[in-house]
This record gives C-alpha cells, sequence and structure tokens, in this order.
C-alpha cells in the first residue's frame, strides 16, 4: 500500500515475501581479465551489460569500494525465483544479492543500514527517484511502514493470505513514476489530493495489519487499486485481474508495484480461499500466482507454500548457475580467493506490498 504517494513522502506498507528469493554469486577474477555477468538471459562482460543491468553494475562498484577493493574484477551471476520487471522489487534483490555476496567475498563485515544504503544506491540508478522502500524491505524479515526513509517493523496479527498474481507484462517503475510526476506537475490539485488519500489508506492498514483488520485492509485496498487508476498507471490486464480475484472471494484486490503491468496482490480470509483464487487466475491465462501467508509466524505454511509454486506453463528466463564458480566459503582474512553466494529477500513493495 502507498504505491507513488510514497515517493512524496506519504506513508506506505511493504511486506517482504519469503519464499521468492535473489541468489547472487561473486567470483574473484584471478587472471587479470574483466569480470563477467549471467542474468536474465545475458552473459558477457560486466562492463558491457545492457543498460536494464545499470543497477547492478552500481551496485558491484559501491560493494568494491565498501570492501576495499575497488579495482578487483567479479564473474557475477543471479539467479531468480520471479521475473523481472512486475513490481516485486526484483532490481532491489538483484542489487542487494550481489552487494552482499561481493562483501562476504571480501571478508569484510557490512551492517544492515550500509547494505540498505548501498542498495538504494543502486536502486537510484535504476529507478532515477526511488522512495527506498524497495531497498529497506529486501533487507528486512518483517512487513514495514515506511515514511521519508524511516522503517517501523509491523507486528501482523492477521492469519490471512496474500495472492500474488504476475500479469506477464513487464511494466517500467521509471516510467511510471515519471508519469506520475508529470500528472503532478501538470494538475496538482488533483494528483495531490489522490496521493494524499493514497498515503492515508497505507497509513490506516497498518493499523489493520497490528489489530486483525481483515475486512476494512481489503476495503481499503479496493479503493486504492482505483485512486491508481484514477493516476492511470494500472492495466487492463490488471484491471481484469483483480476483477477475477475479488468474484473468486478475495476480502480485497489491487494492482502493485510501479504499474502499467506487473502483478496483483489479492487478500484471502484463509487458505482455502486462497487456492480457489490462485485456481481461478491460472484459468484466467496468468503465468503464474504465489500464496503466502501474512502471518510470518506461520512457518509451515510458508514452508509448503514455498515446496510447490503455482506457475502456469511459464518458465521464467533465469540464468543457470553454469559457469558460477565453485560457490564455497574460502576466503581467509582478506583474501578473496574464494566464491560467495547471498540471497537477499524479495519485496511487494512500493510501489508495493500489501
Amino acid at each position: 500500500m502507498g504505491e507513488h504517494s510514497v515517493v512524496y513522502g506519504y506513508p506506505a506498507i511493504a511486506v517482504p515475501i519469503m519464499s521468492l528469493r535473489m541468489r547472487a554469486w561473486a567470483v574473484p577474477v584471478r587472471n587479470g581479465r574483466p569480470g563477467t555477468l549471467r542474468a536474465l538471459g545475458y552473459y558477457g562482460p560486466l562492463a558491457g551489460a545492457p543498460d536494464q543491468f545499470g543497477g547492478v553494475l552500481k551496485a558491484v562498484e559501491v560493494a568494491r569500494e565498501f570492501a576495499g577493493y575497488p579495482d578487483q574484477e567479479f564473474d557475477i551471476v543471479t539467479r531468480s525465483d520471479f521475473p523481472a520487471g512486475r513490481g516485486l522489487g526484483s532490481s532491489a534483490a538483484a542489487s542487494g544479492a550481489v552487494i552482499r555476496a561481493i562483501v562476504d567475498a571480501a571478508g569484510v563485515q557490512a551492517g544492515h543500514d550500509d547494505i540498505v544504503a548501498m542498495t538504494n544506491s543502486a536502486e537510484v540508478v535504476t529507478h532515477g527517484h526511488p522512495s527506498g522502500l524497495d531497498a529497506v524491505t529486501i533487507c528486512g524479515d518483517d512487513p514495514v511502514r515506511f515514511v521519508n526513509g524511516t522503517m517501523t517493523s509491523i507486528d501482523v496479527r492477521m492469519p490471512a493470505y496474500l495472492v500474488i498474481a504476475d500479469s506477464g507484462i513487464a511494466g517500467s517503475t521509471k516510467e511510471a513514476v515519471d508519469a506520475v510526476r508529470r500528472e503532478y506537475e501538470r494538475d496538482y490539485d488533483r494528483v495531490h489530493d489522490i496521493l494524499e488519500r493514497l498515503g492515508d489508506l497505507a497509513a490506516h492498514s497498518a493499523d489493520d495489519l497490528r489489530d486483525g483488520g481483515l475486512n476494512s485492509l481489503g476495503r481499503r485496498m479496493n479503493r486504492a487499486h482505483a485512486l491508481l487508476s484514477e493516476l492511470h498507471i494500472s492495466h487492463p490486464k490488471a484491471d481484469a485481474m483483480v476483477e477475477q480475484a475479488r468474484r473468486s472471494g478475495a476480502v480485497g484486490a489491487k494492482m502493485t508495484g510501479g504499474g502499467l503491468g506487473g502483478c496483483i496482490i489479492a487478500l484471502a480470509a484463509d487458505l482455502s480461499s486462497a487456492r480457489t483464487i490462485r485456481h481461478d487466475l491460472l484459468a484466467l491465462g496468468v503465468p503464474a500466482v504465489w500464496i503466502h501467508p501474512l502471518n510470518q509466524l506461520d512457518v509451515e505454511v510458508d514452508r509448503e507454500l514455498s515446496n510447490n509454486p503455482s506457475v502456469g506453463n511459464t518458465r521464467f528466463n533465469t540464468p543457470d548457475s553454469e559457469g558460477a564458480g565453485d560457490v564455497r566459503n574460502t576466503a581467509d582474512d582478506r583474501d578473496i580467493s574464494g566464491a560467495r553466494t547471498s540471497d537477499a529477500r524479495n519485496t511487494v513493495e512500493e510501489r508495493g506490498a500489501l
């Protein structure tokens, strides 16, 4: 909750999705050749990677500087459980995972705030004007309330489920943020009112999560989707998916992330309802649907769902790890002769989340 309005200083709610992972491997290069990148179908020189990997290149740069090895080359591999460009925080997750892998390979300790700051610097390259929410959320374990760079964890007391569905249409957060900014400058009063209401919905959603206000949270999600549609950043496919989720029993449903495609989220009262919504969305032809327990303490259910993803006939184009090197913990002191692997949890945020 709080997509786009968070950029203007209003509250937002974000939820890390534990079952969706971004992994990165960093293998130090020892023979003087340039480093390489294997990610999203690209395999080639790191320095020559397409523009879409600008955030990853920045992540490599800041991580090397932090670790004290600004000139060290690395072979980098990333692999994701979820597609890019869907409003699920994939760019922040990739940057965060790469940063952790390089810092680990150097044997250097990096605190939570260090990782967040480095990840956000990479997000600036990717999105131009990030709110900072993605970077904060992928580095944490709990749902958070985020306002102007300040994060507060939310103690969720709602045994409900989020159904996350991929439209199959890649959206551009940067393009969506720029479009809202242009509209904000052109029609200030109208857009300011929409953003203010989105922020208010997000703020009260945090209370719903703490108090177990399932129905009120669902109503706020429905209102938020309508307001985001007024900003012209939803997509007809996402709108159809939202309507289907509601018909299938969702308490509430909305787009998530930057918009212009991407994913939707639906709130289900129980696991049975979540599975019905998932079934009907897959029948609609969406490429993939995931179920996530809102109550992070529901470990057994989360493990079950993680081991049983519901993906249609689409296989996401994720790189295999061939050529990633032997992922071993072999570094001694500051000798970075070994490879390290690091995970960064993805988020339904800002730009998304609830």
